[in-house]
């Protein structure tokens, strides 16, 4: 018989006790072993795992030390009628969603399965050397990043990217990419081409990344971009967040200014901040 009857009976007819019967306490003591998603899945057992799975105790094991303050930014431009208090687990799943920071060009969200922030800047909240003189760079609408477009430079002498984040990171290891694209992504006849046409000068001489912190953290790498016609994630280092009170300011770069030769025909869709050991798409390691 189903998992979730409170009373079931054995094969000698004999009542014996369910997974309803359990007490909600020892339910959610459970529960707190458990991802995000699979407590929800949990809930779907009985009535007691349902009450178990929206106790407050076992969310607030699940988010963040600083919650709070997340989700202050994240309501920040939210209408009123939206901000009624919210149980632990509402907070949960609003801090899951995107959440848009500088007018939509940074955004961070918590990774649903372990509960860790990640923040990801876009190529307009990047300060990109050059990119008001249209003769060398455009922006590029596309469905192949989530914020709708991305910068694509034709052909340049001095290529520097810069960024810079303030942002109170709860306690962790976390690692810096940059999101780069050879080539011009493009559909013709429904079908996903690359626009290699301006693609020149990347084999030449290494492009360096760069990152600090104002406590004194430092990673420099060094990358040649070869790979034309996907998105590839380019390691750029990794910083520590001591503490998730105390705001972490962290400065970034990517940079060719070997002026002896031009570049071009790459796309810069964003830097992306994730949890040290999390990521989808392919990553680069780049070396010191």
């Amino acid at each position: 018989m189903g998992a979730g009857a409170s009373i079931v009976k054995d094969l000698e007819g004999e009542l014996e006790a369910g997974l309803g019967d359990l007490p909600e306490s020892c339910v959610a003591e459970v529960l707190l072993h458990l991802h995000a998603p699979e407590i929800c899945g949990a809930a779907r057992l009985s009535r007691t795992f349902r009450a178990a799975a929206s106790a407050d105790f076992v969310w607030e094991a699940k988010l963040p030390e600083n919650y709070a303050y997340l989700l202050e930014l994240a309501r920040a431009e939210r209408s009123s009628c939206e901000k009624d208090r919210l149980c632990l687990k509402e907070v949960y799943f609003w801090l899951c969603r995107p959440n848009p920071l500088e007018g939509g060009n940074k955004i961070f969200w918590l990774e649903k399965n372990r509960g860790g922030i990640c923040m990801s800047i876009s190529s307009k909240g990047l300060l990109i050397t050059g990119i008001d003189d249209r003769r060398y760079w455009n922006y590029v609408s596309t469905d192949e990043s989530r914020f709708h477009e991305v910068a694509y430079l034709q052909q340049t002498w001095w290529f520097e990217v810069d960024g810079e984040v303030d942002f109170c990171f709860p306690a962790g290891t976390y690692s810096l990419f940059f999101r780069l694209h050879l080539g011009r992504p493009a559909k013709k006849f429904g079908r996903r081409i690359c626009c290699s046409d301006h693609v020149h000068g990347w084999d030449i001489k290494p492009v360096q990344f760069q990152l600090s912190t104002l406590d004194g953290q430092n990673a420099t790498s060094h990358c040649y971009l070869d790979e034309p016609g996907r998105w590839i994630l380019y390691h750029a280092g990794d910083f520590v967040a001591e503490n998730s009170n105390v705001s972490t300011k962290l400065k970034f770069s990517m940079t060719q200014i070997d002026c002896t030769h031009t570049k071009g025909g790459i796309c810069i869709d964003s830097v992306l901040i994730y949890p040290k050991g999390f990521a989808h798409e392919k990553i680069f390691t780049c070396y010191s």
